[in-house]
């Protein structure tokens, strides 16, 4: 069964996602990779001669959108950007259960296929509840990780949701940009964040997609026996998934090697300050 709407839908989310991925003013290759779930695009992307990162993006959004967000990190990495397997992009339309560890024995099967025994990995929103199953399935391939305010840890009640339904409904009737900005900024909280690029994104995910709900389970910390590899977490003091509060005090109790940050005043849709992305660059580079 398709993840997208119509074949129409379809043809518009890969227009943008290679439209996306041209405004990086970069030249990439793309990977393809067989697992055991189905076959997986990889981006590869970022100065050849660096450090190694493994790249997964947020859900109901592209690898391409999640570079354009990611730009500081293109010349200090190699960077492999890995379509989540069953989103929208370059995957096969494979969805796979939030609940268990499914996405993490994916993600393990798409570093042995890169040839890489460890390797540094980055994910934000949905990707680094990804990146927290990988953590699960196969610690010892994880060489460090970064996670953005990041499900899996410890997710909040889905409230806002619900509460986002109402606009969202006006959009799908009206299609009017105005009820598209009310819908987001539940998670954006302030306009400023919602550039040409995010609300693309955040339209072609209601116009041609069927959006997805469901996130990464919080990970249990028996399975993290085995993981010792330098963690950094940031999360946002006003997410309405993944509050800080609950994230940070879990994130530094579950995992033995452990940094935190928040983010002030921030929601789940946000701007990095410079001196964040920075601290994520020294980390990585350690």
């Amino acid at each position: 069964m398709s993840i997208y709407k119509t074949q129409d839908g379809r043809e518009k989310s890969l227009e943008l996602y290679d439209r996306m991925l041209l405004k990086l003013g970069k030249s990439f290759s793309d990977i393809y990779v067989k697992t055991s779930f189905g076959k997986t695009h990889i981006v590869e992307i970022g100065n050849s001669n660096e450090t190694p990162l493994l790249v997964f993006h947020g859900g109901n959004s592209t690898s391409a959108y999640n570079l354009l967000m990611c730009q500081f990190l293109l010349e200090d990495f190699h960077i492999y950007a890995v379509d989540i397997i069953g989103h929208h992009g370059k995957s096969d339309e494979v969805c796979l259960s939030p609940i268990g560890c499914n996405y993490g024995k994916w993600a393990s099967e798409v570093i042995d296929k890169l040839g890489y025994d460890k390797i540094p990995c980055f994910g934000g929103s949905f990707g680094g509840g990804v990146l927290a199953k990988l953590i699960c399935v196969a610690p010892e391939k994880v060489e460090k990780a970064v996670l953005v305010v990041p499900a899996g840890i410890n997710n909040a009640l889905p409230v806002s949701s619900i509460k986002m339904m109402i606009p969202l409904l006006q959009y799908r009737i009206t299609k009017k940009e105005k009820y598209l900005i009310r819908t987001a900024l539940y998670m954006a909280l302030d306009k400023t964040v919602l550039d040409e690029d995010t609300l693309d994104i955040v339209k072609d995910s209601f116009d041609n997609v069927k959006t997805k709900v469901g996130m990464p389970t919080n990970i249990q910390e028996k399975k993290l026996s085995g993981y010792n590899a330098p963690t950094l977490v940031i999360a946002s003091e006003k997410d309405c998934l993944f509050p800080a509060k609950k994230v940070l005090s879990r994130a530094k109790r579950i995992f033995i090697n452990c940094r935190t940050y928040e983010l002030k005043g921030s929601g789940h849709m946000h701007v990095l300050p410079q001196n964040i992305k920075n601290a994520i660059v020294d980390f990585l580079k350690e």
